[in-house]
């Protein structure tokens, strides 16, 4: 089961796509993040880039706590492609994000 709020995903989505000028704001909010919710979250790119499958959820989940070696904010930022993977991992998931970001986006 996925511990994170699609919502949050959804913000690390857009604050992703606007990196020059959003990472610090980006990287503070993973760092607020619990340690569950962080998992899933790379759980989460994982299957968007084909690493797992969506029916792996909880083998990636358990995976990314295990293997948590480098602060996560670090290593999300580092992975070509995030929000594209995010995205695609939530889609796999059954999960759209499209109204959480247009909601984002109104809220500016």
């Amino acid at each position: 089961m996925l511990e994170i709020s699609p919502w949050k995903v959804a913000q690390v989505v857009l604050m992703s796509r606007e990196l020059d000028r959003a990472e610090g704001e980006l990287r503070a909010f993973i760092e607020r993040l619990n340690e569950d919710e962080q998992a899933s979250l790379v759980a989460v790119m994982w299957i968007g880039r084909e690493s797992f499958m969506a029916d792996e959820l909880a083998e990636a989940i358990a995976t990314a706590k295990a293997e948590a070696t480098a602060p996560t904010a670090d290593y999300l930022l580092g992975s070509p492609h995030l929000s594209d993977h995010l995205e695609n991992g939530m889609e796999e998931l059954g999960m759209s994000l499209s109204e959480e970001e247009d909601d984002l986006m109104r809220r500016g």
